[in-house]
């Protein structure tokens, strides 16, 4: 898409701004990211789910309300578990506490058991609390009287005893049926209240709200786009909506959570866009560090020549695919600026920059990575590309996987970046570019050679940075040839490990290592780096192979294949008698040796 194009489609511009709000709002609204997300895996852990009910809450997820079954999320918070029916046996853990945002919790008909939690007291925002038929037992806490919002609670057909905090008698619902609890003088009927269908009503309610909530969100929702339509049609013709005030006043614009910089701001923050401040440089501009007036760091990113139809598809495109992907292995976006001449993308600074830096280009004083950390990248890596190609709605491609987009943060957490060249993957087409971009020694082959690209073709370039994890070098390599080795570093570790040379192989810099998980890393890169797409795993197999799940098997396969062509490319070459004109066939020979 032209810059012509996309600023003179009103209802694009309206379509795609009101889906890339509704998705950053959700997103960016979490203060915490991590915290119910661990809080909700720990309290999984402590339900003991035997029977493997629940399979799709995922650690590397940056929220669970995304996708994760059974929970229901308001303004990015946690207010409501469906976990009734499971078979859960375990216990009720102290991370549901942190759930601060919970409005209700529901665990009736399973085999729960041990003592009612005092630490339930503190989800202070908790209305509907259910968990009949199970086996809790002892008495309700005195400090339960503390949960004022409570509307509804359900504890019947458990072995509890004692007496009800008083608190808890003014409960418009409530239910202590089939237990040993005494209820008091004062009941219509023994433990029970009033209403005839406690359960019905609380689900009614709680549907109420949620519906309510979303209707609401929705209508203003409507309102803004009524209004950037009708804001649009008045100012059409005197500025272009993504042009930033100029003169003395200059201001910052909020998008939902993603801020609009001045550009003012982003000089300062750069120092001028100074060559001292330029941290990585690709093939549509630079980055630099930026320190903003609030002394928060960030990345920045200045696209060079945005006229360029190829960059100024490159702005659009990662600011369209933060808006679908969000992950904790994948890079977000913090904001943008836009002027006549410019293009400029916000992202947070990783302090341990990129893992090609971390691995090729580090000060004499700083520590390389050592292997833990490797690995730890590599299933990192791993996640981030399943999520893309599996998760996503619609899936993503990368294009341009390599060490130097893989940025490290101040835990070393690999996260996958520079989407300008990514795309968004329609399966009802064929993805066929008329011009091959990418990093070559990472570029498939199928790509290089037809145009085509799929998601083995990120498979593909996950391989090769597997092998620049192991070996510390580049994909391609000139230098290799001054001591007569193969310069495509996946031609060079194939000839050392039929040399039975895995010494040779790890990088120099790593003092110790553990073989057999170096092994294990070099299978699965030569699986994903296979000349034919279709013989390549897929990002979901690539992870359960960094586990050693089916890794066997598939090795010895890819061993038995890489014999017979080898045999094959031997048997080829010796019908050629070389000659000095030959240069060219050579290489074409070379370049298209099964991988």
């Amino acid at each position: 898409m032209t810059s012509r194009n996309f600023c003179c489609d009103p209802l694009k511009i309206l379509m795609r701004w009101l889906i890339f709000f509704s998705v950053l709002k959700l997103s960016y609204a979490i203060k915490d990211p991590d915290v119910e997300g661990e809080a909700l895996l720990d309290f999984l852990k402590n339900l003991n789910d035997s029977n493997n009910q629940i399979t799709d809450w995922d650690s590397h997820f940056v929220s669970p309300c995304f996708s994760w079954s059974h929970v229901t999320c308001r303004n990015g918070h946690v207010i409501a578990l469906t976990l009734a029916s499971h078979g859960f046996s375990g216990t009720l853990s102290p991370s549901i506490a942190k759930l601060k945002y919970l409005v209700s919790l529901e665990l009736q008909n399973n085999n729960l058991s041990g003592l009612l939690p005092d630490y339930i007291s503190n989800l202070t925002n908790l209305q509907y609390l259910n968990l009949a038929d199970n086996n809790f037992k002892g008495s309700i806490p005195a400090t339960w009287g503390q949960l004022s919002s409570l509307k509804h609670m359900d504890l019947s057909s458990n072995d509890l005893t004692g007496s009800i905090p008083m608190q808890l008698l003014s409960v418009p619902m409530f239910n202590f049926s089939d237990t040993d609890l005494h209820c008091g003088e004062g009941f219509d009927q023994p433990c029970v209240s009033k209403s005839e269908h406690p359960a019905s009503t609380h689900k009614s309610k709680l549907k109420k709200v949620v519906q309510f909530a979303s209707c609401g969100a929705f209508a203003v929702l409507c309102l803004g786009a009524i209004f950037t339509y009708r804001y649009y049609q008045m100012h059409r013709h005197k500025s272009d909506i993504f042009v930033d005030v100029s003169g003395e006043d200059e201001c910052k614009i909020s998008f939902g959570q993603l801020r609009r910089f001045s550009w003012r701001e982003l000089q300062v923050a750069t120092k001028n866009f100074s060559e001292s401040s330029v941290i990585g440089q690709g093939g549509f501009g630079k980055v630099y560090k930026g320190i903003l007036s609030d002394d928060t760091k960030v990345a920045v990113k200045r696209l060079s020549d945005y006229n360029n139809p190829g960059g100024e598809a490159a702005f659009e495109r990662e600011v369209q695919l933060i808006s679908v992907a969000v992950h904790r292995n994948l890079l977000r976006l913090i904001g943008f600026c836009t002027t006549e001449t410019e293009r400029i993308l916000v992202y947070p600074f990783m302090e341990n920059l990129s893992v090609a830096y971390q691995l090729r280009d580090l000060k004499s004083y700083e520590k390389g990575l050592d292997w833990p950390t490797r690995k730890k990248v590599a299933f990192g890596t791993a996640h981030g590309l399943e999520y893309l190609h599996e998760q996503c709605n619609p899936k993503i491609i990368h294009r341009d996987l390599k060490a130097a987009n893989i940025l490290l943060d101040d835990e070393f957490e690999a996260v996958l970046g520079d989407f300008g060249l990514a795309k968004l993957v329609d399966t009802r087409m064929t993805h066929v570019t008329t011009q091959v971009r990418g990093t070559m020694g990472h570029i498939a082959p199928e790509y290089l050679s037809t145009g085509k690209s799929s998601e083995k073709t990120d498979v593909f370039g996950y391989g090769i940075t597997l092998l620049e994890l192991v070996t510390g070098q580049r994909a391609i390599d000139l230098s290799r040839l001054e001591e007569e080795e193969d310069v495509l570093l996946i031609d060079h570790v194939k000839k050392l490990l039929r040399e039975n040379r895995l010494r040779d192989i790890v990088d120099n810099n790593l003092e110790s290592y553990d073989p057999k998980e170096v092994e294990t890393i070099l299978q699965v890169a030569l699986l994903c780096t296979q000349g034919f797409p279709e013989d390549r795993p897929t990002m979901s197999e690539v992870v359960k192979m960094l586990q050693g799940v089916g890794l066997a098997d598939r090795w010895v396969d890819w061993q038995k294949l890489e014999e017979i062509r080898n045999q094959e490319f031997s048997h080829m070459t010796h019908q050629f008698v070389w000659s000095d004109e030959s240069t060219f066939d050579q290489e074409a020979i070379h370049l298209s040796k099964a991988r």
